[in-house]
């Protein structure tokens, strides 16, 4: 009687007695089975993906880098304007420090200057009092005033001249106050003690005497009294 073929899913044959032990079957791994066919399905190695989740997934990692990209962009400018900040507060600092110590300095300088117009005062009223003598004592006197002067213009230090010029405030200070006929107010009549500038900077005022104004008003008046006196006693 003719016997069908096995299909792999049948039970095995039980062993015949009194027969040689046969070869072990080699038993395959079996993925599917066609039902109708009986063939076996092989299994492949390589699972195909569906298309839309990798394009998907291309699609969400360009959408990310261009997130990253423009946050790296953002903290690129913020950082890149802190830099300029800081250079420019560093700048900064260096000037306010470079003019503190100039100005600091200048300082000492003015002081220092300050002692020795004194000394040079003692020496104008020297001079004045000997003017005109041939003292030899005088004319080193001189030499010496005219030494020390040059040296305090060679420093930046110059006399202000003060005397018949307008009353400046910044320049001078009134220590007399005077009415003078003839003179407009706030003139410089006299120099009590001459000031100095250092750098185009106040060293020392000037001490001056100034007219009031009052004596020109008085003359400009008497001048108009007088002249309408003499209209009214011309015939």
């Amino acid at each position: 009687m003719p016997t069908r073929p096995r299909k792999p899913t049948d039970p095995p044959e039980p062993e015949r007695p009194g027969k040689d032990e046969e070869e072990p079957i080699e038993i395959l791994e079996v993925v599917g089975v066609d039902e109708t066919t009986g063939a076996v399905k092989e299994k492949t190695g390589r699972e195909e993906r569906p298309a839309g989740r990798a394009g998907g997934r291309s699609h969400l990692d360009t959408s990310t880098l261009a997130r990253e990209l423009e946050e790296a962009k953002r903290d690129k400018d913020k950082y890149y304007d802190l830099l300029l900040r800081k250079q420019a507060e560093f700048d900064n600092f260096r000037k306010r420090m470079e003019r503190e110590r100039d100005e600091s300095g200048s300082a000492a300088v003015r002081e220092v200057l300050k002692r020795f117009l004194p000394i040079l005062d003692n020496m104008e009223r020297a001079l004045r009092a000997s003017e005109g003598s041939k003292d030899p004592l005088f004319k080193g006197i001189e030499l010496v005033h005219q030494q020390f002067l040059d040296l305090l213009k060679k420093e930046g230090v110059v006399p202000i001249d003060a005397l018949g010029a307008r009353f400046d405030p910044r320049l001078h200070e009134a220590v007399l106050v005077m009415d003078v006929p003839g003179f407009e107010s706030d003139v410089v009549l006299e120099e009590m003690q001459k000031g100095y500038m250092y750098n185009d900077r106040l060293l020392r005022p000037s001490l001056v005497k100034v007219t009031s104004g009052k004596g020109a008003d008085r003359e400009s008046s008497s001048r108009s009294q007088r002249q309408d006196r003499d209209a009214g006693e011309e015939p």
